[in-house]
């Protein structure tokens, strides 16, 4: 791990030096350490996660580039190549960590290209979605290499511009797959409540919804305390806002004529929002510079730097989570969570029965399964079960592909996501940089970033409110 993180502060190593790196990844040592076990991935949970542990990787790296360690590290190593200034202050830091998650961004763009219309494990493109991890990690460096052959004055405009509306559009993507989140748990646990007369998915929803209306009354009255004090104006409008937006939902979420368009609605979905929100708010307030002595947690002594180490790893864990599972939302997203079955070997005119004897019994038990299928006594992945076991273990694990009959996730979409993911943490770690800053630097303790969740808390509340109230003025484009 540790040479894998100090490999983009080579920046512009010899022919040499990358053919090294190949080796070392391609040696018959390392292949059978690591490729073997970072094969093709049957689990499309388990490709997930690798996707979101190396969006982590990258945005730790890109956080290590604002170090004045890394910094001189970097400049040493490019011969003085990376030295630049903006506005009369050194701000490489800032290019290099634009640079880190463009080349990330660019890798994720490709992959997006190349996945488009890939719709099960059968299509071949499909394994570069889930294996080939080896080349892909060679590629990812080989990217954050190149970059720091590219101009500053393009990272400059991308990270001004460019950079910055990708980073709006992730933020506002959340906040959509939030409130549909709210929504989506609600209406299973109701539909647990009516199907079965379930108890327990009672309580669970009664208790969670009582439980998200403490959390979020607690973290009100703890704001108050410790970030409102005279002075504070910016903390007391943030909190009372939220405070008062927060009353208001959970109003109108039982409000007669919100329950006679959409039953479902209810203060279940309100006490999620409003935990949300007022989660972002208290932590608007409590990552705010300490300028105006509003923020108690900057002058704690002894815990700083801990704190700042912690609460970037927490940053960047939280943005990987979110990053991975807006990316599989595919309800959300305008795409079904899985694409149609289509069935194997059949075509246009066959009436699917048995009309020649079976060459094995793998056979005889596919033509069986394939005709309770066609009876409805199966549903119809069960064919799954049915294809050849050395291509259901072909990974060397004996691992079941779970993707055969149709990808849980669309696999471009969960690229484009990622890329906007890159954009955003770029913006996060260089809006109102700290040239000046020694030792580790603070993921989001800016103006501007307290700003964006206490704007994005607001905009949150009007989706919500939005999808409380779209039933009653447009009732024909909703079923309820």
């Amino acid at each position: 791990m540790g040479a894998l993180l100090s490999l983009p502060l080579m920046a512009v190593p010899s022919i040499g030096t990358l053919m090294s790196f190949g080796a070392s990844c391609c040696g018959a040592a390392a292949c059978s350490a690591i490729c073997n076990q970072c094969g093709i991935f049957k689990s499309s949970m388990a490709t997930r996660i690798a996707y979101a542990f190396l969006l982590l990787i990258n945005s730790i790296i890109s956080w290590l580039m604002l170090t004045p360690w890394a910094l001189k590290k970097l400049e040493h190593l490019t011969l003085d190549y990376v030295n630049i200034s903006c506005q009369g202050k050194q701000c490489y830091g800032y290019v290099a960590v634009q640079r880190v998650n463009f080349a990330l961004g660019l890798f994720h763009l490709i992959l997006a290209v190349l996945l488009l219309g890939v719709k099960s494990s059968r299509d071949g493109r499909a394994a570069l979605q889930n294996g080939y991890w080896g080349p892909k990690l060679i590629v990812w460096v080989a990217f954050i290499v190149l970059t720091f052959l590219i101009p500053e004055t393009f990272f400059e405009v991308w990270g001004q511009y460019i950079a910055l509306i990708g980073a709006m559009l992730f933020v506002l993507l959340g906040l959509i797959l939030l409130v549909d989140l709210a929504h989506t748990w609600a209406e299973y646990c109701l539909e647990k409540i009516e199907n079965n007369d379930s108890r327990m998915w009672r309580v669970l929803l009664i208790g969670s919804t009582l439980g998200m209306f403490t959390a979020s009354f607690a973290m009100t009255i703890i704001m108050y305390i410790f970030f409102a004090q005279s002075g504070c104006a910016m903390n007391q409008t943030a909190i009372t806002v939220n405070l008062i937006v927060l009353l208001i939902i959970s109003g109108i979420s039982v409000h007669p004529t919100i329950q006679e368009y959409n039953p479902k609605a209810g203060l279940a979905q309100a006490a999620m929002v409003t935990v949300y929100c007022t989660y972002l708010t208290m932590s608007a307030v409590s990552m705010e510079p300490d300028e105006q002595h509003c923020n108690p947690l900057v002058r704690a002594k002894g815990t700083r730097a801990t704190s700042v180490i912690l609460g970037a790893i927490i940053t960047m864990l939280t943005i990987a989570y979110t990053t991975t599972r807006a990316a599989t939302q595919g309800i959300a997203l305008g795409s079904n969570s899985s694409h149609a079955y289509s069935k194997i070997g059949s075509e246009d005119g066959e009436h699917g029965l048995v009309d020649q004897q079976p060459n094995s019994r793998r056979e005889m038990r596919a033509e069986a399964l394939r005709a309770a299928v066609e009876a409805g006594s199966l549903p119809a992945n069960a064919l799954d079960d049915s294809d050849d076991e050395d291509d259901e273990s072909n990974d060397g694990h004996g691992g079941k592909d779970d993707e055969r009959g149709g990808t849980t996730y669309n696999y471009s979409l969960f690229h484009v996501i990622f890329l906007l993911a890159t954009t955003w943490v770029a913006t996060l770690l260089t809006q109102n940089i700290d040239y000046e800053a020694t030792g580790v630097a603070a993921v989001g303790r800016t103006y501007w970033a307290s700003w964006v969740k206490i704007v994005s808390a607001w905009v949150c509340y009007g989706i919500y409110t939005w999808s409380l109230v779209a039933p009653v003025v447009l009732p024909g484009r909703f079923g309820y």
